[in-house]
């Protein structure tokens, strides 16, 4: 069994290196006992305690500030695989990636995923990370238990049925409660799903988003700014056989155009602002018509290497044709010059008490700035937009929201933080962003 370390005043920075802390202490413990004990420890010392994922977060809802940073590497172990009740459980810091591979070798899948795979579980589930889905909602509701280590150091053991309270609260967390452990989320026999791609314009995508969304299981689209023109993916279930892209063709087009060439171009729009319409033009109409089948992950992920930062917001779904106009009359009438293009995605409502998507169908709506660009308002303007439509920021982007405005859109809100003053009264878990989002 993998032993608990130390390391004396070690920089963690995160994926898009807007985040960065030094804590007095970084550990990484091999077992949900192991990390009792370090909680308990630094409970004496009186300091703070943080998990750690994978660093995609961009806000700073995993520093440790000066406190014990918590490393996943020593609790990664698949604990079981239950094929007749469809669950696979796992430690918390296993990376999607490896747990996508462990089951498609036991011919299971999960039923949606986000668009990368190098996040722990934990850490996607506790941010509430999402994909696209018609029917299929957020990692965090495909838990359907959870192992995790309180403030006082013991270990509970969660489900519907076993502390349903803490069970609700905590598989979408923040990290405020504990810190997680293991998850056991739900699964499926292994699916293909067939990927049509293709181009369409602004308004056309909005005339038809009823259908687009009602008729295909997962539909995403991306809007460039400066441009009309959108890029659409809809990705249905699949009897196969599978087709999938050939090497060469995915490397150039998934890997090479997308990251390699596109870092590029972010290079030259940001050094040369005049130049990101035309760059966005020429981006937008490098996107074809293509179609092909493959293992649902390999499908609903893609490799992301261009770092940038990230706001997104969750709206009504009856609210997105609305806010979608406005966002591009903003842009429009605005100096900005914006290299990203906007993703927009949706889920179904769920009873996840912090969800973005607790209670409402929703649609997502995400901006972007390549990292090192000048904010200029974009962000600022996007944010208020969002907010008079009643949105949710995702917890792990960009915003600047505070606890009085969520408790006004979160059914569930004063529940959750009656439950982290009741297990966690000293804040061991806490930290600054969460002394915003939750209240003092």
């Amino acid at each position: 069994m993998p032993q608990a370390s130390t390391a004396a005043r070690t920089r963690w920075t995160n994926w898009a290196g807007n985040q960065s802390t030094v804590p007095a202490r970084v550990v990484t413990p091999g077992s949900a006992e192991e990390l009792a004990k370090e909680i308990l420890r630094a409970a004496d010392r009186s300091e703070t305690v943080k998990a750690v994922g994978s660093g995609h977060s961009f806000t700073a809802i995993a520093s440790a500030g000066n406190g014990v940073l918590v490393r996943p590497h020593g609790l990664t172990a698949v604990r079981g695989i239950d094929h007749g009740n469809g669950t696979v459980t796992v430690e918390a810091g296993l990376p999607l990636h490896r747990l996508n591979r462990l089951l498609a070798a036991a011919g299971l899948s999960l039923t949606n995923m986000g668009d990368i795979d190098v996040q722990t579980v934990a850490g996607a589930t506790s941010t509430g990370t999402h994909g696209t889905g018609r029917d299929s909602g957020s990692l965090a509701a495909q838990i359907r238990g959870l192992e995790i280590v309180l403030a006082d150091g013991s270990v509970r053991h969660c489900s519907p049925t076993e502390h349903p309270e803490l069970f609700e609260a905590a598989r979408l967390g923040l990290g405020a409660l504990g810190v997680i452990t293991a998850l056991t989320l739900a699964v499926e026999p292994a699916f293909l799903l067939t990927a049509h791609e293709q181009p369409m314009r602004f308004d056309e995508v909005l005339h038809r988003l009823d259908d687009l969304t009602a008729v295909n299981e997962h539909f995403e689209f991306y809007w460039f700014p400066h441009t009309d023109r959108c890029a659409t993916k809809r990705n249905n279930r699949s009897q196969g056989p599978a087709a999938p892209l050939p090497r060469f063709k995915e490397w150039l087009e998934d890997d090479f155009l997308s990251n390699t060439v596109w870092e590029g171009a972010c290079r030259v729009g940001r050094r040369f602002p005049a130049s990101v319409p035309t760059i966005a033009a020429l981006a937008s109409r490098a996107w074809s018509d293509r179609s092909y089948t493959d293992t649902a992950h390999r499908v609903f992920t893609s490799p992301r290497k261009v770092r940038f930062v990230e706001m997104e917001y969750a709206v009504p779904r009856a609210s997105v044709g609305e806010v979608l106009r406005e966002l591009r009359a903003l842009v429009e009438r605005s100096r900005w010059r914006i290299s990203f293009p906007v993703e927009v995605r949706f889920a179904p409502a769920d009873e996840v008490w912090l969800s973005t998507a607790h209670g409402r169908d929703t649609a997502y709506i995400a901006v972007h700035l390549y990292r090192g660009t000048e904010e200029q308002g974009y962000f600022t303007a996007v944010e208020r937009l969002m907010t008079e439509h009643g949105g949710r920021p995702h917890w792990g982007k960009l915003h600047t929201r505070d606890a009085e405005y969520l408790a006004g859109v979160y059914p569930r809100f004063a529940e959750f933080t009656a439950l982290r003053d009741e297990l966690d009264p000293d804040r061991r878990f806490g930290n600054d962003y969460l002394r915003r989002v939750l209240g003092a």
